[in-house]
């Protein structure tokens, strides 16, 4: 009996790439999806050689219409079996909401909601006709709060966070064999937090950020033993505690404040 297969969108970098190299590790054949081929040709060769598993590559802009639906149709056509969905794939704006580009905050709708759904929705019911499969969606932190000048990206991410749990709930109760869960991280050291193409930089100490390798094995060893919601990290699960203490008027200003102070 082969591998099992994982696909893992936004694998070219950051913690799709960690969540690509963690399920290699473990002997997962992997479907490795992003916009840029040439670095996903570059991720395969090197976690092929380095693990002996097999890598599927499949450029992939999910912004595009309908691109969810051509994604999972390809991996019918080469007889891909996906037994672990990594909804990693996501994009950030900084700034004020009327100053920054209407059809940029609507492209990072759809990759952020509308792909992820779409995907989901694919990949649960392929996976509930077999009875297994684990479905992983990056939320954020932020999905737990309003946030000023980041209102779209935060409002993306408390959807993918309510979706999830309540599709983990579905599932469950389905008896479907199916494990949805939403990894909630906070600060990352990834390329997200200084990338020029998402508006203003938020400057954020070092000592305040996670390392992406720490967050996709908090995702990963969560989502495998069965958790809805996965908030990595120490720090970040006091932060989580702590929101919930403020009412949530007060802890907008807050937070808006904060980020407008921080903001480059």
């Amino acid at each position: 009996m082969g591998n099992k297969t994982a696909l893992v969108t936004g694998a070219s970098d950051g913690i799709g790439l960690e969540f690509a190299d963690i399920l290699a590790a473990q002997g997962y054949d992997l479907v490795l999806v992003a916009r840029r081929e040439d670095k996903l040709n570059e991720v395969s060769e090197k976690l092929s050689r380095t693990y002996g598993i097999n890598c599927t590559v499949m450029a992939t802009d999910l912004s595009e219409p309908q691109a969810a639906q051509t994604l999972f149709q390809r991996t019918r056509d080469q007889h891909l079996q996906v037994d672990f969905l990594v909804n990693n794939a996501g994009l950030l704006h900084n700034g004020f909401f009327t100053e920054l580009s209407l059809a940029e905050q609507e492209r990072m709708i759809t990759v952020n909601v509308l792909a992820l759904t779409a995907l989901s929705h694919l990949y649960a019911s392929d996976m509930a006709t077999r009875k297994k499969g684990h479905i992983l969606n990056l939320a954020s932190l932020a999905a737990w709060m309003a946030i000023p000048n980041q209102n779209v990206y935060a409002a993306t991410k408390a959807y993918v966070l309510s979706f999830s749990q309540a599709l983990a709930d579905e599932m469950k109760a389905a008896n479907s064999g199916v494990v949805v869960s939403a990894l909630c991280p906070g600060y990352t050291a990834t390329k997200m937090m200084d990338n020029p193409d998402q508006g203003a930089k938020l400057n954020i100490a070092p000592n305040m950020m996670m390392s992406a390798k720490d967050v996709a094995e908090s995702g990963i060893k969560g989502c495998l033993a069965g958790q809805s919601a996965i908030v990595p990290g120490a720090a970040n699960k006091m932060t989580a505690a702590i929101i919930r203490l403020f009412s949530k008027t007060l802890l907008t200003k807050l937070v808006g404040s904060f980020y407008r102070k921080n903001m480059g």
